[in-house]
C-alpha cells in the first residue's frame, strides 16, 4: 500500500503543479476548480496517512500553517542593489548619454515597475530552498515559509538546476479590494494599498496568514545570467520563463530615448487598467557584456534606471501652519497635515514657501486641501477646497519673531521672504552645516541631514571647522548606535578628501545668499583664488556677467564680515583648498557669450561633453529654450525643444554644424 501511495503522491503532485502553473503563470487553466480541489484533497489525505512521504516541495505546503518565532537572516551571494530613480525626460537623456559617453551604442529593455516588495528565490536541483527579502542589499530576512504559499512561485522547476532568481512580490488590486471588504465586515483596520499589504503579508510569522492574502509575483532578474550561457537580459527573461517562473509579458525593446518615452507614455495611460499597481517603468541595458563593463556604484547598477510616474493628488486636512528657519535665516511656513497616503507613502508635512504663497492660495488652518508629490518626492499643497469649508477655518497669520531665538524678523531689499538676522540663531547653524556638506557643495559623503543634526545635538559639530576636527571624537562616534568603525573611517576619509575640492564648491558651501553652484563656478573661474574674490569692490562685482547689483552686494558684504573672514582664515589653516582647480576659460567667436540648449542625440559626443565644452569657451548652457537662448544644438530625436526654437526664430545647429565648430576648436588648440 505504501508503495502505491508513493506512486500516487508523485502523480497528484505533478497534476497539481501543472494546474497551478497553468492558472497562476499562464492564466490558462485546464482543470476546473472542482477537479483541482478533489486532487488536492486526495493528496492531503495520503500525506496525512503517510507523513514520511510528504516532500518539502509538496503543493500542500502552499496552504500555510508553518509558524516561526522570528525571521532569520540570509546573506545574498550577490548584493540586491536598488535602481536609481529618475523623474523626467532630461534624466533619461542623461542616463543614455552617460552610457554612450562610455563608448557604447545600447539597446534597452523597458519593463513595468511593479509596486510591491523585492524578493530573492534560491533553488537547488530545481527545488525551492529559500526565499528572502532585499533587506540592506547584503543581508535579507528569511521568508521561505511565506514564499511557499505564493502559488505563482514554483516549488519545483522544470529542470533540475541550481539557480537564484529575483522578482517582485505583490498583491493584485482585486485581492486587496476583497480583503478589505472582509476586514470591514469584521471591524478590522483596512489595508492602505497593495504595496503595504504585500509587504505586511510577507512578513507574517504565521504562514497561514500569508496564504490567505493570495500574494503573487513577477520574476524579472537573474543575478548571474552569464553562468547559463546567456548574452542578453531579454534572453534571461525567456530562460526564467521556460523554467516555470512567472515573467511579465509587458516589456519592449528600445533603441533610443524616444522609444523609451513612447513606452512610458503608453503605460502612464494604461496603468490604471492593469490588475496590479505599477509606479513607473524600469529601463535596462539589454546586452549583458555591456552591463558588466558599465559596472556598479556602491548602491546601484550603472546600466539601469527606474522612471517614476508623475504625482497623484489626494485630499487631507491642513491642521496647522508652523515655521522653520533656514541656513540664511529665511523663515518658511510649513503645512501640518492630517497623515495621508500619497503614492504609497505617508505625508504629514509640506512646505508653503513664504507668506505670499499662502495668501495667494488663500489657505486657512482647518482647510481641506489637495496634496501631490512633485516628482513623486516632494509633498506640495495644490489648493484649498473652498466648497468643503465649514466656517471653523482660521485665517493665516505671519509671525513677527523668530520661532527659535525670538529675534524680530525683517524683509531684505523688498523681497517676499522674512529673515531672522540673528547670526547666533541655532537653527541657522544646523541648516548651514547641512548645506556645507551637501553634494553640490563640499560633497562630504556620510554627513547627510540627519547625521549632521545628530552630531550638532551631541556637541561634535557646532560650526564648519568642527567638521575637520571630527577625528578627535573618533572613539566617541564608534560607540554611538549605528556608527561602526568602518563607517566612521569612511566618513573621516570623505572629510579629508573634501579639502582638495576646487574653489567653486567651497564658495557654494559657504552659503552666501543668492549664490548657487553655477554662480559659484563663474566667480571661481573669474577670480581664481578666494583672496582675489575677497579683495573685489562692490562696483567691480556688479560689472561681472550674471552677477548684478543684489548678488554683488551679498558677496561684498559676506567678505566684509569679520566672522566670515575669521572662518576663511580658519579653513585655510586646516589646509582647505582656496584655489580654482578647473580648466581656464577659452574664447571662440561662435560660442563665447552665447546661451545654448542641447537636445536630441549627437552621435559622436554626449550632451554632457558638449555642455562642458560650451562652458569652457565662455558660453552658457540651459536645459530649456527661452527668448534668451541664442543657439539650439539639435541631434537625432530632439523632441519639443527643437520645435519651440523654430517658433521663436532661434538659430539651430544640426550635428554637422556642431561638428564643424568642434573641429575648429581642436584646430585652434594645435
Amino acid at each position: 500500500m505504501k508503495e502505491e501511495a508513493a506512486k500516487r503522491i508523485i502523480e497528484l503532485t505533478k497534476i497539481i503543479d501543472d494546474a497551478n502553473y497553468e492558472y497562476y503563470v499562464l492564466a490558462n487553466p485546464t482543470l476546473t476548480d472542482q477537479e483541482f480541489d478533489k486532487y488536492l484533497k486526495e493528496l492531503e489525505n495520503l500525506e496525512k496517512e503517510y507523513p514520511e512521504l510528504q516532500s518539502e516541495t509538496s503543493p500542500t505546503k502552499r496552504v500555510g500553517g508553518e509558524v516561526i518565532d522570528k525571521f532569520k537572516k540570509i546573506k545574498h551571494s550577490i548584493p540586491m542593489l536598488s535602481l536609481p530613480d529618475v523623474f523626467n525626460e532630461e534624466e533619461i537623456y542623461e542616463f543614455d548619454e552617460r552610457i554612450r559617453k562610455s563608448g557604447f551604442l545600447p539597446e534597452y529593455v523597458c519593463e513595468l515597475k511593479i509596486d510591491g516588495l523585492s524578493g530573492s528565490f534560491h533553488y537547488e536541483k530545481g527545488n525551492l530552498i529559500t526565499g528572502a527579502t532585499r533587506g540592506d542589499a547584503i543581508v535579507g530576512e528569511d521568508i521561505t515559509h511565506n514564499v511557499k504559499t505564493i502559488k505563482s512561485i514554483p516549488l519545483k522547476l522544470k529542470e533540475s538546476i541550481n539557480i537564484e532568481v529575483r522578482g517582485e512580490i505583490y498583491m493584485g488590486k482585486s485581492t486587496l479590494e476583497k480583503l478589505n471588504q472582509e476586514r470591514s465586515q469584521k471591524n478590522q483596520p483596512l489595508l492602505q494599498n497593495c504595496r503595504n499589504a504585500a509587504a505586511g503579508s510577507i512578513r507574517q510569522l504565521d504562514s497561514k496568514i500569508a496564504a490567505e492574502r493570495k500574494l503573487d509575483t513577477w520574476i524579472y532578474h537573474l543575478p548571474n545570467p552569464k553562468d547559463y550561457g546567456l548574452k542578453t537580459h531579454y534572453e534571461a527573461l525567456q530562460f526564467m520563463k521556460n523554467l516555470g517562473f512567472k515573467v511579465n509579458p509587458v516589456n519592449r525593446f528600445a533603441k533610443n530615448v524616444e522609444e523609451i518615452l513612447k513606452f512610458i507614455n503608453e503605460y502612464a495611460q494604461k496603468r490604471f487598467e492593469l490588475p496590479y499597481d505599477i509606479d513607473g517603468v524600469v529601463i535596462k541595458v539589454n546586452d549583458l557584456e555591456m552591463q558588466e563593463k558599465l559596472g556598479y556604484t556602491s548602491k546601484h547598477p550603472k546600466w539601469a534606471i527606474a522612471y517614476k510616474f508623475p504625482a497623484e493628488e489626494v485630499l487631507t486636512k491642513l491642521t496647522d501652519i508652523i515655521f522653520s528657519v533656514g541656513r540664511t535665516g529665511k523663515i518658511t511656513p510649513n503645512a501640518v497635515l492630517e497623515p495621508v497616503i500619497v503614492m504609497g507613502s505617508t505625508i504629514k508635512r509640506a512646505t508653503l514657501h513664504n507668506e505670499d504663497y499662502v495668501l495667494e492660495k488663500g489657505l486657512k488652518i482647518n482647510d481641506i486641501v489637495s496634496i501631490r508629490k512633485a516628482g513623486d518626492v516632494i509633498p506640495e499643497v495644490v489648493e484649498a477646497k473652498l466648497e468643503r469649508r465649514t466656517g471653523k477655518e482660521i485665517d493665516f497669520q505671519m509671525i513677527s519673531h523668530c520661532p527659535i531665538c525670538n529675534s524680530k524678523l525683517e524683509k531684505k531689499n523688498d523681497q517676499v521672504d522674512y529673515y531672522c538676522l540673528n547670526p547666533l540663531c541655532p537653527a541657522r547653524h544646523i541648516e548651514g552645516l547641512i548645506h556645507f556638506c551637501a553634494r553640490k557643495a563640499m560633497n562630504i559623503e556620510g554627513l547627510g541631514e540627519s547625521i549632521v543634526e545628530d552630531f550638532f545635538n551631541l556637541g561634535f559639530i557646532k560650526n564648519i571647522p568642527d567638521i575637520y576636527h571630527l577625528e578627535i571624537h573618533k572613539q566617541d562616534l564608534q560607540e554611538l548606535e549605528g556608527y561602526g568603525k568602518k563607517s566612521i573611517e569612511n566618513l573621516l576619509n570623505a572629510i579629508e578628501a573634501s579639502k582638495k575640492n576646487s574653489l567653486e564648491r567651497l564658495l557654494f558651501g559657504l552659503g552666501i545668499e543668492g549664490i548657487g553652484d553655477k554662480t559659484a563656478l563663474i566667480l571661481a573661474k573669474k577670480y581664481k583664488t578666494v583672496e582675489n574674490l575677497m579683495n573685489q569692490s562692490e562696483e567691480d562685482l556688479k560689472e561681472m556677467k550674471d552677477i548684478g547689483p543684489i548678488l554683488a552686494k551679498n558677496i561684498f558684504c559676506f567678505f566684509q564680515n569679520v566672522d566670515n573672514i575669521a572662518l576663511i582664515n580658519n579653513l585655510k589653516s586646516l589646509n582647505i583648498n582656496m584655489m580654482y582647480l578647473g580648466e581656464e576659460e577659452k574664447y571662440h567667436e561662435e560660442i563665447s557669450g552665447k546661451r545654448f540648449v542641447v537636445t536630441g542625440t549627437i552621435s559622436f559626443m554626449s550632451r554632457e561633453e558638449i555642455e562642458d565644452i560650451i562652458n569652457l569657451y565662455g558660453g552658457n548652457t540651459s536645459s530649456s529654450v527661452s527668448g534668451k537662448t541664442n543657439v539650439v544644438i539639435v541631434g537625432e530625436s530632439p523632441g519639443s525643444k527643437a520645435d519651440k526654437a523654430r517658433k521663436l526664430g532661434i538659430e539651430i545647429w544640426n550635428e554637422t554644424q556642431w561638428q564643424e565648430v568642434y573641429e575648429s576648436l581642436n584646430f585652434q588648440s594645435k
